[in-house]
């Protein structure tokens, strides 16, 4: 008897194979004619396996015709071809063995329709869903094919720490990670004395892995980094959270066309991928969740096309000229907003877009200024239904300009003594751009809301689990 999962037992090619399965009771239905027929998920796919419980079992009357949904369950039976339609297999059980049963009365998913909100507060059960169990396996797939598209391409995989004492994006909103007693701190001068803390020094949960990204760049030529960070941005909308998952390329000798290359390479191949295999959930997602019929076309459109590249100074251009009444106002030198990014993705240009060369005033100090000292080298990608899904940059490679720029902005370059030091010994131009994970789920499934597309959701007020 072979051991297999749902997923397996659906295929036709089971046929005829004496099998065992474990997985949780979806729902159960007796017949009249005196046997049950039990929906069976352990979670490898969207669909359930029918598992047909003859009346002959021993432990018919006592078990099956007492099995809650949520209950965990091992059967024994036979894949035989169903003539039921919408599934080409079931299972005729020689054997069904409650493993934990579970309380009709208390469990929380019972079989009916539940909403996003109530589901989050039952973040330990949700993945039991068919909504979050497929936003699971989208997941791992995409995590998959961020590292095999990497690997193929002759990158090195670099883990760079989660506590640090640099701010990448110069913003501040960082969580601060310390021992000292809030209650009773040590204090210099009325201030408090964090060469008594663990680092002696302060320390923060990472914004970004970049920096650090950049001095094995610099090193090994192509590296990225794939791991948490962390905004402390008091923020609620349905596109922040306050831990989320980025992935970071880093490439030496990389202008920011071969950054613009990589970046529409890479996010076609994930699309790709998820087309690939995640074809089930992806219909799931098309079929069941609100205002998603375009799903398909959408991940098509960006598949199939070249995207188009477009200086900030033309996209301001095109927004001034459409027309539309804007909830935030555009003008050159103020940031692009979501619905500005979407309408230039979805209406004008109707396929994914890269704005390049944004003035110098909205972004970090790492990023390469342009001879006309009014704009840097940077680069946003933006695809319908989600607006910028990718952002990045050539890094300023001169020690001069990179000084002058983190002055600007309020930095002490001797805090990053160790970062100029790439520009002081062998420097070269070098690129780099973010992805972040839960951004990319979104624009796979058409989910509306970020904090559906992670586990555990970390959002101002909110750190259960």
């Amino acid at each position: 008897m072979d051991k297999i999962s749902v997923a397996d037992a659906r295929k036709a090619e089971a046929v005829g194979r004496q099998v065992r399965l474990q997985g949780w009771v979806r729902t159960r239905r007796d017949s009249k004619g005196g046997f049950s027929f039990i929906e069976l998920n352990d979670g490898s796919c969207q669909g359930n396996v029918q598992v047909v419980a003859p009346g002959e079992l021993a432990n018919y009357e006592a078990v099956v015709k007492h099995l809650h949904t949520g209950a965990s369950v091992r059967i024994d039976g036979e894949v035989k071809a169903s003539p039921a339609k919408g599934q080409s297999t079931e299972v005729l059980a020689s054997n069904v063995e409650l493993i934990g049963d579970a309380d009709s009365e208390t469990y929380q998913l019972q079989k009916k329709g539940h909403s996003f909100e109530f589901l989050r507060g039952i973040a330990h059960l949700r993945p039991r869903t068919n909504t979050f169990g497929a936003i699971a396996r989208l997941r791992h797939q995409v995590s998959m094919s961020i590292h095999q598209f990497f690997h193929e391409h002759g990158f090195y995989y670099v883990h760079t720490p989660v506590i640090t004492a640099s701010d990448c994006e110069g913003a501040g909103a960082m969580f601060r990670v310390s021992t000292i007693d809030p209650a009773e701190p040590p204090k210099v001068d009325g201030k408090v004395d964090y060469t008594k803390d663990f680092f002696g020094k302060p320390a923060y949960l990472t914004v970004s892995g970049q920096l650090q990204g950049e001095a094995f760049a610099c090193a090994l030529g192509k590296i990225y980094t794939f791991g948490p960070t962390f905004r402390a941005e008091n923020s609620n909308t349905p596109r922040h959270l306050a831990e989320f998952w980025m992935i970071e390329p880093e490439m030496a000798f990389y202008e920011l066309t071969d950054n613009m290359d990589l970046a529409e390479a890479f996010l076609k191949r994930i699309t790709s991928d998820a087309l690939k295999f995640c074809m089930e959930d992806l219909k799931f997602f098309a079929e069941k969740l609100e205002n998603n019929k375009e799903l398909f076309a959408k991940l098509e459109n960006v598949l199939n096309n070249p995207f188009k590249r477009v200086s900030y100074t033309e996209g301001v251009d095109i927004l001034l000229k459409s027309g539309k009444k804007w909830e935030y106002p555009v003008a050159w030198g103020n940031d692009l907003q979501s619905e500005h990014e979407r309408y230039l993705a979805e209406q004008h240009f109707k396929c994914p877009v890269i704005l390049y060369d944004y003035p110098r005033t909205l972004k970090p100090f790492y990023m390469k200024v342009n001879d006309d000292q009014k704009t840097v080298r940077a680069m946003d990608v933006l695809v319908p239904g989600v607006g910028e899904i990718i952002g990045g940059s050539q890094r300023e490679e001169k020690l001069d300009v990179l000084e002058s720029r983190m002055r600007e902005q309020g930095l002490e370059p001797e805090g990053y003594g160790w970062y100029l030091d790439l520009r002081r010994y062998g420097t070269v131009p070098h690129s780099g751009f973010g992805l972040g994970l839960e951004r990319t789920i979104l624009f796979l499934s058409g989910m509306a809301n970020i904090r559906d597309v992670i586990p555990f959701p970390r959002t101002p007020g909110n750190a259960e689990y």
